[in-house]
């Protein structure tokens, strides 16, 4: 999902480094936008009756959620070390976080209306607010963001174990602690984005994004040549993600609804 856009300060890298950097992230996430909309429209599509297919079991649809939401968190991810190079300062960071945060509660309020069995309490925009706090906290871990995102993936995957051995486990089973992720099972709900395992893509996106910035810094002859995927449209998309997500269900819902009426 989006990220603040903060200018290259006293200390940092050159602005015209950091621009070319953050229109092939803007890109990036555009790329991921796409993808989104077009499993989207899908969804609707079947959620209207027009199309038959199991998005909550079929690969086809699921390996696709994994990969969407991997895109998005990498960006996030990457794009907070770009901004902690360029010298974010936590004011800037609240600003942004706010708008997340706030967009987070107005999905919840809306899918409460749509789906109130399974209206969304921690979905992609409420997790992506907890983890990149947690980003923001742990970002001196530096290289050691490698093995703790291994770390998360591992304590994620031997959780049903754990919960077979210990009987404090089961707390995580409970309504209040189910965006931790270590719960026996995935909570019934329209979308579930939980701390464990996601935040090892977030810390994971964040490392790969110190790494290409430093190197981008010493070789700026690299950032003279944007990739051919950086291209207006993409990278619109892409500085526009928060809006775009917040607008585009309810406009093709609103258009399919329309549409079927004829």
């Amino acid at each position: 999902m989006p990220w603040a856009r903060v200018p290259a300060k006293g200390g940092g890298v050159s602005s015209r480094t950091s621009n070319v950097r953050q229109a092939w992230l803007d890109a990036l996430r555009g790329l991921a936008v796409v993808w989104m909309t077009v499993f989207h429209f899908s969804f609707d599509l079947n959620h209207l009756g027009w199309i038959h297919q199991d998005f909550y079991r079929n690969p086809v649809w699921t390996v696709q959620r994994t990969c969407i939401l991997s895109l998005f968190l990498c960006c996030a991810g990457w794009g907070q070390s770009i901004a902690a190079v360029n010298g974010q300062t936590w004011p800037q960071f609240w600003r942004r976080w706010r708008q997340v945060a706030g967009c987070a509660v107005l999905v919840s309020l809306g899918s409460w209306f749509m789906f109130p069995n399974s209206w969304i309490y921690f979905g992609t925009l409420h997790g992506i607010a907890a983890m990149l706090l947690v980003t923001r906290l742990t970002a001196a871990w530096g290289v050691w963001l490698w093995p703790a995102g291994a770390f998360t993936l591992l304590i994620w995957w031997v959780a049903p174990l754990l919960h077979s051995q210990y009987a404090f486990m089961s707390a995580f089973n409970s309504g209040a602690l189910s965006w931790v992720g270590l719960a026996v099972s995935k909570p019934i709900t329209e979308d579930y984005v939980p701390v464990f395992p996601w935040m090892a893509v977030m810390w994971w996106g964040y490392a790969c994004g110190k790494v290409w910035v430093g190197r981008a810094g010493s070789a700026p002859q690299v950032a003279r040549h944007p990739p051919h995927f950086a291209h207006a449209g993409l990278t619109w998309l892409g500085r526009s993600s928060l809006s775009w997500y917040m607008l585009h269900q309810p406009v093709m819902l609103g258009i399919l609804v329309v549409v079927s009426k004829f």
